[in-house]
């Protein structure tokens, strides 16, 4: 008779065991005071900041902090920026729907660090956004200093 080893050490960790505390994220909404979209959806952000307890969300004026964020360049509102400790998983614009952005963050919540790493550098945009110093700076400790969480 073969004897099974049960000892929790010894087996793989289930997908549940691998998900990632909330704490890994930080999502970012670069706004504009004046832009009329973004005011729309910053109630929706916020909400959805409730519903993510422990993830970062910060909602940053480009135009109040534009000397601290270097040459990033927003084309479009509401653009984020959504990291997992030191990865880049999205930097764009969404359709400014707090449901939109709520699915997104789910998606990246199933990832084991090893698949958003793997995600990160899954093509040439992303690869660029984790050489982009600029996105790098932008981490929980940066966001503290100018911006509330939301």
């Amino acid at each position: 008779m073969k004897r099974e080893s049960t000892a929790r050490s010894e087996q793989t960790p289930t997908r549940a065991e691998r998900k990632p505390a909330l704490t890994e994220f930080v999502i970012v909404c670069l706004c504009a005071e004046w832009c009329g979209v973004c005011r729309e959806y910053q109630d929706g952000f916020t909400k959805l900041a409730c519903q993510f307890p422990g993830a970062g969300f910060h909602w940053l004026d480009i135009e109040e902090h534009a000397d601290d964020l270097g040459d990033i360049d927003v084309d479009n509102f509401p653009t984020l920026l959504i990291k997992r400790r030191d990865l880049v998983l999205f930097y764009g614009t969404m359709l400014p729907t707090a449901s939109h952005l709520r699915r997104t963050i789910e998606a990246f919540l199933e990832q084991s660090i090893e698949e958003s790493q793997e995600y990160a550098f899954s093509n040439v945009e992303r690869h660029g956004w984790q050489d982009d110093e600029d996105l790098r700076r932008l981490n929980a400790a940066r966001l503290g200093d100018l911006c509330p969480q939301a």
